[in-house]
């Protein structure tokens, strides 16, 4: 039941190894795609979101939605549950969740000179319509990757691999035949201490997705049943953290012991904050007034409302195109382009949106015609927070529903 994981910069000759490495194996082909769609059922996250994860750009959201962590936690899930299958090839970004600790894994890296890629991307048929950048982004997202999960600022670390071909210099064939060599040495044999290291993979994971659900973010690591929870960041009550920690986990099934420590990090000057999922945490706030908007955000996030900010509306729409939230709060009267035409272009791109009118230029026709267009909710200013809070919580409430009616 051994495990090839693969893990390649683009344009590496991946697309004629990995398939002729999975047939002369007989060995089942596992992608990020299939490891994405396994997350997606376990989390009820939309696995395009989930696919965010695999980028070096986080959304403007995630410091208030931690999206990304929870994404990684049921990614990892998903990888313990099919690594226990054995007798596969798992390529792609999620081959690295595999621990080291796991030794019957033979770990790949498929890399070459940039020379050779680009010269490889322009033959190819379906090549990018500009390969460097698409090499330069591909590159940039998996070192990105590396140094999240490992802390390794080179993904191409000769350290993280079993074996590193150069598939510039080592032709297909000669690649499998190195492969398949290794693989069937008494080393990558399924050994008691190599199983017993998944056994404790899987219930990491399983640790750290009931932590993400609880909107924890601590490291874990665990041994034969014992479970350690690392605290990275400071807080402000330790004792109080500690023992909510502590029982959240040990009702976790395979749970024997849990323990707390605090991190190398555990110093520095950012307080430790539990992720409120309740809260709308994917809000755009939409205004030119500046000072006005600026001061909102802040008073949102003391309601554990993450926010980002938009001063007009072109560059809310610009935004839109990159990262989409959840409910935007939008002004009407507005240099450019206005907010009615943001409304209308919203709603008709992304009608999913939640969009809360609020301003102090409108009158009953303004409202009328938002409301047509489909705006959630039409606020005159100035507005009460308390009002504005509520009615926010509103528009999430209807997000979160129309999410597990379209997941049930």
């Amino acid at each position: 039941m051994s495990v090839i994981t693969v893990f390649n910069a683009l344009y590496c000759n991946e697309e004629l190894i990995v398939p002729q490495l999975v047939a002369k194996t007989g060995y089942r082909l596992v992608n990020d795609s299939e490891i994405v769609a396994l997350a997606s059922k376990l989390s009820g996250i939309a696995p395009e979101r989930i696919s965010r994860a695999f980028s070096s750009k986080t959304s403007l959201f995630n410091p208030f939605t931690h999206e990304k962590e929870r994404s990684i936690a049921y990614l990892r899930q998903a990888v313990a549950e099919i690594l226990a299958e054995g007798n596969m090839v798992v390529a792609g970004f999620c081959c690295h969740f595999v621990p080291s600790s796991i030794s019957h894994i033979l770990r790949i890296c498929l890399i070459a000179e940039m020379t050779y890629r680009l010269q490889l991307a322009q033959s190819l048929p379906s090549a990018e319509k500009d390969p460097l950048k698409a090499i330069h982004k591909n590159d940039e997202d998996k070192a990105a990757w590396i140094l999240q999960l490992l802390g390794k600022t080179d993904p191409w670390d000769p350290s993280l691999y079993d074996i590193v071909i150069p598939s510039d210099k080592i032709g297909a064939d000669e690649s499998i035949h190195l492969i398949i060599r290794n693989l069937h040495t008494d080393v990558l044999a399924p050994t008691e201490a190599s199983l017993a290291a998944l056994a404790d993979f899987k219930l990491q994971a399983k640790v750290q997705v009931a932590l993400a659900l609880e909107g924890h973010g601590v490291s874990v690591s665990a041994k034969d049943g014992e479970v350690t929870l690392t605290i990275e960041k400071n807080v402000l009550m330790l004792s109080r953290l500690e023992q909510e920690l502590k029982e959240i986990v040990s009702k976790i099934e395979g749970v024997q012991t849990v323990s707390t420590e605090v991190g190398k990090n555990f110093h520095q000057a950012d307080i430790y904050r539990k992720v409120d999922f309740q809260a709308p945490s994917r809000v755009l706030l939409v205004d030119d007034e500046r000072e006005f908007v600026q001061t909102l955000s802040e008073r949102l996030l003391l309601r554990d409302m993450g926010s980002a900010v938009a001063y007009d509306g072109e560059s809310a729409l610009e935004m839109l195109r990159e990262d989409e939230p959840d409910v935007m709060i939008l002004d009407l009267k507005m240099p450019g382009i206005d907010g009615m035409e943001v409304l209308k272009r919203v709603k008709a791109t992304q009608p999913e949106i939640e969009v809360i009118i609020l301003t102090g230029h409108g009158n009953e026709t303004d409202r009328e015609t938002c409301m047509q267009l489909g705006a959630f909710a039409y606020l005159q200013k100035p507005v009460d927070i308390d009002i504005l809070s509520e009615t926010m919580k509103k528009a999430n409430e209807k997000i979160m529903l129309r999410r597990q009616e379209k997941s049930a």
